[in-house]
């Protein structure tokens, strides 16, 4: 569990300094090479963490100690009913259905694939939209008279 935090961790400082450097950057700056350089590697190694070394510390930390394996059951369902835990195995009826341990670490494996990938369209989103202020509009009375600001 430690590794996995300690990652998220990792990410969320490199996020808050790529957020840091991006208000502080005006757009339109020229970008030297050194820094393009810097910053593509920068932004690698965050998607390294988060698509890499996030996901395999999750499916480490569920398999080795949380011992979330295909033969320890959730639950299964049936026209019997539906019973916990080892239970489910020797449940009858038809139309059986068994979830196990190891199909809830693969959903929640994939959750956080779907979590990183949304925000990290959500973090270009920022990116370009850093620096822009809002249009203001001129307020016009019913006569086609500019409103006077109180």
């Amino acid at each position: 569990m430690t590794a996995v935090l300690v990652s998220m961790l990792l990410l969320a400082i490199g996020i808050a300094v790529i957020l840091l450097v991006g208000s502080h950057r005006p757009i339109g700056t020229p970008l030297t090479w050194g820094e393009a350089f810097v910053g593509a590697t920068w932004v690698f190694a965050l998607m390294l963490i988060a698509y890499g070394i996030i996901p395999h510390q999750w499916l480490a930390y569920a398999d080795n100690e949380l011992l979330w394996r295909a033969d320890k059951l959730l639950l299964g369902a049936s026209s019997a009913g539906v019973k916990f835990g080892d239970k489910a195995k020797t449940m009858g009826g038809s139309g059986r259905i068994l979830i196990n341990y190891q199909a809830i670490r693969d959903i929640i494996a994939a959750t956080i694939y779907i979590v990183f990938l949304s925000g990290q369209v959500w973090l270009w989103a920022i990116w370009q939209k850093r620096g822009r202020k809002k249009p203001e509009v001129e307020l016009s009375s019913a006569f086609g008279r500019p409103v006077v600001k109180a």
